[in-house]
């Protein structure tokens, strides 16, 4: 049987750096992903390939809290849902780590400070290639970013001075891109947000870290490759091996640590898939919360409509406005966040309201600019992840801080509006939201209210380590892509005995 010195199922934000950071300390890795790799192919940039046919999500079907089948919006491949991000990539804010009071509950403190991250945040930012600037309000004191700001386009750019001229302070998004603009780099396409990259100029974790440290001679990745169980020594503090199901097989793997990175969903049901006699509730639930506490963003999509203004603008997702993240301009709560996002496309509308005829969605489109609105959503131990006795995944969630959300809403449409805009046009998952998920496995110092202490190792077990956004106690009302990714460099660190000291 082959024996490795750390076992890393899952290769999306949390899993594929873990396996790029420790390559070159020459320990044996094995990478376990239950996908393959996303074919590079003209597919890539079809609308109706992505979204209509849903040609790279997967037909898993989870359970909701009434008992109906969904499909999750969620993908197993190399580089995990990586490969479809839209490639914003925010620090949290120096306030996301702190207690906050919010309009409907408050959003607890975590274990760790803003400075803890800082510097894995410099590291993180480099590695995956981030660009932006200076010019958010929000933005903790920092050192420049390693890549200069994506330029808006002329569309946006005239929007930025107009939303200036209201007195807020629009700011470019940090995105996550490979060299834009020079040969064999980022093209600035329409088909960026939520496709995968045909070029592999995205910044995803295939490419930024999968792909090189696959390249080390001591790093073996196997895809079509699920992690169905985790094995404990007679004690029960220890984890032996991983039970692997490779097609038509199912194969144990001994490892020395092992490091779980499936995403908040998959990674809460291993562990509860791995109940045994010492652990009869699931492994590393001696405090009840494994499952608990799942979050995900209260976010509206909007569209902003005039039918005499044609969006000539092919890449549009460079703007952010934060001056509501940390207070609302009528009240003390903080409301969240808005980006502009990237082209929608008209089956894709067709696909929320399929009854009105593709032309007129076209139509609509190339006259439309699309944002994003986001607020935090709060813990509630009631929002959980559970596993029914087949290991069929139970996602019960209700979002809350509603009231903020709608706030928030509610201001973006008079923005809109003062922006010139005639028609707006709204859409939200609301309690099907399994983008941005995090939460089920909460880190914290006491293994009587957390799963995880501050390095991602669980308390109950010596060498089990959890790192993808189930970790995070609070959601923040930023992307947590970079969070993952910079806590995936602290925990390496830690991991390979080297200091934890800022570099």
């Amino acid at each position: 049987m082959n024996h490795y010195d750390f076992i890393i199922a899952g290769s999306g934000a949390g899993g594929g750096t873990m396996a790029h950071a420790l390559a070159g300390t020459g320990a044996r890795i094995l990478l376990v992903e239950r996908g393959g790799a996303v074919p590079q192919e003209p597919e890539n940039w079809d609308p109706e390939a992505v979204w209509k046919f849903r040609r790279y999500q997967t037909r898993e079907r989870w359970i909701d809290d009434r008992g109906q089948e969904f499909a999750p919006y969620t993908h197993y491949n190399v580089g995990g849902n990586t490969k479809f991000w839209g490639s914003v990539l925010y620090r949290m804010r120096r306030s996301d780590f702190q207690a906050v009071e919010h309009m409907d509950g408050l959003s607890p403190a975590w274990p760790i400070d803003y400075d803890a991250l800082a510097p894995y945040y410099d590291r993180a930012e480099q590695l995956y290639q981030v660009h932006g600037g200076p010019g958010d309000p929000t933005e903790p004191d920092r050192a420049p970013f390693p890549f200069p700001p994506i330029p808006h386009a002329a569309g946006m750019s005239g929007l930025v001075e107009d939303l200036r001229r209201m007195g807020l302070h629009p700011s470019h998004l940090p995105l996550g891109v490979i060299r834009p603009g020079e040969p064999g780099g980022c093209v600035l396409c329409n088909t960026c947000n939520s496709f995968p990259c045909r070029i592999h100029a995205k910044s995803d974790a295939e490419v930024c870290c999968v792909e090189p440290a696959a390249k080390h001679s001591n790093v073996e990745v196997w895809t079509g490759a699920k992690a169905e169980r985790l094995l404990t020594d007679p004690s029960g503090r220890k984890i032996e091996a991983i039970l692997v199901s490779r097609g038509p097989d199912t194969v144990k793997v001994t490892a020395d640590r092992f490091v779980i990175s499936c995403g908040a969903v998959n990674s809460a049901a291993l562990l509860l898939n791995s109940a045994n006699d010492r652990h009869p509730n699931g492994l590393a639930n001696s405090s009840g919360l494994v499952g608990a506490r799942y979050m995900a963003h209260l976010a509206t999509m909007m569209g902003a409509f005039h039918p005499f203004r044609k969006n000539d603008d092919v890449f549009q997702k460079t703007v952010a406005i934060n001056d509501f993240y940390e207070r609302g301009p009528n009240t003390r709560f903080p409301l969240g966040q808005i980006q502009s996002q990237g082209r929608t496309h008209g089956v894709m509308a067709q696909i929320v309201v399929p009854w009105i005829p593709l032309w007129a969605y076209d139509a609509w489109v190339a006259r439309d600019v699309d944002w994003l609105v986001m607020s935090e959503d709060l813990p509630n131990p009631s929002n959980r992840v559970r596993v029914d006795a087949e290991g069929r995944i139970h996602l019960h969630y209700r979002a809350n801080n509603t009231r903020a959300h709608e706030m928030l809403v509610a201001e973006m449409k008079r923005i809109v509006r003062k922006l010139g805009f005639w028609l707006i046009v709204t859409h939200s998952h609301r309690n099907k939201n399994t983008t941005h998920q995090c939460g089920t496995l909460v880190f914290g110092d006491d293994p009587k209210t957390s799963v995880l202490d501050p390095l991602c190792k669980a308390h109950d077990l010596d060498n089990l380590y959890v790192v993808d956004a189930s970790f995070f106690p609070s959601s923040a009302a930023v992307n947590p892509a970079l969070t993952i990714i910079a806590q995936a460099l602290r925990v390496a660190d830690h991991l390979a005995g080297r200091s934890l000291a800022a570099r």
